[in-house]
């Protein structure tokens, strides 16, 4: 069945549009299974760093799920409870601001006379051109757009393919519980930083970054159990290694979206460590595993991170 730009596009002013696209795929089992496997979890992909004034909790966000992946675990929504104040990645509130939407679109779109198919190589094209089939998607309406568009665009159909929501996503449902709740909420980034990470990518940059959205995706299916089953148990070497794998031959953007937003979060954090009243800090789960993570980076510091 065709699916039309606009209905895409309701689709992307919900989710993250960063993070949603790193974070390739994650699948639950179901709820009675996932609730089985629970009693014997013992960690999540929580973390709780503590001062002698307050505690500051790290939860890594998968930004589009099933909505039978809720409820979810004990300890990650005690350490909720216990928080006045949610702090996410972005401004939640401005990204369902139609200006918003209006300049992500008129940044991935190519100025008058250029198009995709003059910026990729022959490879991609027939790549790209199989994807779009796959996904019903009539190639010619979108050779406007530039390739981190598509590969946002392309990413988010995929997984809602195969039956994931944004509307669903950790940090969409904490975001609603935290407005529902009146709790104070902050961010990280404002929201033109994060479009800019994208929009402003160098066009060698961009290409390599559709081509390897389109490799994952053709695996997307076979690696989303393991995504999901390594996340509910915190099993966090293997996370990272399941989502850094497709960094390994590009550490320019590696460096870009991951490592030096991870230097700034620290910054940022270390200036919530030592208030007066816990913090719960909703991030990408990708940010806070492996070894140059915002968890590695505090532990680096000296400040005592407890893996929940």
């Amino acid at each position: 069945m065709l699916i039309h730009l606009p209905r895409v596009l309701k689709r992307l002013k919900t989710v993250s549009v960063i993070l949603s696209l790193i974070f390739i795929l994650f699948i639950s089992k179901g709820l009675d299974a996932r609730q089985n496997q629970q009693a014997a979890v013992q960690k999540h992909c929580l973390w709780e760093v503590e001062t002698p004034t307050n505690k500051v909790f790290l939860l890594g966000s998968l930004h589009l799920l099933k909505s039978d992946a809720y409820p979810l675990a004990t300890e990650i929504n005690a350490a909720y409870s216990v928080s006045p104040k949610v702090v996410f990645e972005t401004d939640m509130g401005a990204m369902q601001d139609p200006a918003v939407l209006t300049r992500m679109l008129n940044m991935g779109q190519y100025p008058e006379g250029q198009t995709l198919l003059q910026n990729i190589s022959e490879d991609m094209r027939i790549a790209l051109q199989k994807r779009m089939a796959d996904l019903g998607l009539p190639m010619e309406q979108f050779v406007g757009f530039k390739p981190w568009f598509l590969a946002v665009t392309l990413t988010t159909l995929e997984l809602h393919r195969l039956g994931f929501s944004p509307l669903n996503g950790i940090d969409v449902h904490y975001y609603g519980r935290a407005r529902s709740d009146e709790k104070e909420i902050g961010f990280l980034e404002p929201i033109d930083y994060q479009l800019d990470l994208l929009g402003n990518m160098s066009a060698d940059d961009q290409t390599a970054f559709l081509g390897q959205t389109l490799k994952d995706l053709e695996i997307a299916a076979e690696m989303a159990e393991d995504m999901m089953r390594y996340w509910q148990n915190g099993q966090t070497d293997k996370l990272y290694s399941l989502l850094f794998k497709s960094f390994e031959d590009y550490p320019e953007i590696k460096d870009r979206l991951l490592l030096q937003r991870n230097k700034d979060w620290v910054k940022k954090i270390e200036t919530m460590l030592g208030e007066p009243e816990n913090i719960f800090i909703v991030v990408g789960a990708g940010h806070l595993v492996g070894p140059q993570s915002v968890v590695a980076l505090l532990k680096q510091k000296g400040y005592k991170v407890k893996h929940k």
